[in-house]
């Protein structure tokens, strides 16, 4: 590991930790912290903004997943180093320093990462969450149970023990990020997804 890496991994960090949700809400005139959720994710902007904001927020959240991950495998080609720059980026978003160390769940931009790492990993975990979400209306449980699924899913189709682990590690923080809702889900007070126009 050189100095190359170390500063790619603290660019990693910084990028990820940028609060997109917060910017745009703020953008609207709102503070999307102290409304809904309190949540700077897509989820919440949309709920509280509308949706067009939601797809901003999504989109810039996941491509600060992708982006530092996909570049780092034409720069690095080590999967050990890799794994730690994709884990960087998800611990970014969910402890942004902008943020005081807060930030969102990190399911879009786990997801930017898991599409940089592996696509086909990225489109089963996308159709489960689209699956569970249809079936179910709720996006905290179509997040958990998809993301909770791909480690399992890239340690089979990739094979690579830095990888999964990554992936292991960013599912894990997604999950325990998620431990109001799943408590929610588990009392029947959840929210199901709604939007304005």
């Amino acid at each position: 590991m050189d100095l190359t890496f170390y500063l790619y991994v603290i660019g990693t960090y910084l990028l990820a930790s940028i609060p997109f949700g917060y910017i745009v809400g703020k953008l609207f005139g709102k503070d999307v912290t102290k409304e809904g959720s309190g949540n700077i994710g897509a989820t919440n902007v949309t709920r509280t903004i509308g949706k067009k904001a939601g797809i901003l927020v999504l989109i810039l959240d996941l491509l600060k997943g992708f982006i530092p991950v996909y570049y780092a495998k034409l720069i690095f080609w080590d999967t050990k180093l890799i794994a730690i720059i994709a884990t960087t980026a998800v611990i970014g978003h969910c402890f942004s320093i902008f943020m005081k160390f807060k930030g969102g769940k990190g399911v879009a931009t786990g997801f930017g990462v898991l599409i940089a790492l592996s696509g086909k990993t990225a489109f089963i975990v996308f159709l489960i969450w689209l699956g569970t979400f249809l079936v179910s209306g709720y996006v905290s449980l179509a997040s958990i149970i998809s993301s909770s699924l791909a480690w399992i899913i890239i340690f089979y189709l990739e094979k690579d023990f830095y990888i999964t682990t990554a992936v292991f590690i960013s599912s894990l923080i997604i999950f325990l990020k998620h431990s109001a809702n799943i408590e929610r889900l588990i009392d029947g007070t959840e929210s199901r997804f709604i939007y304005k126009n």
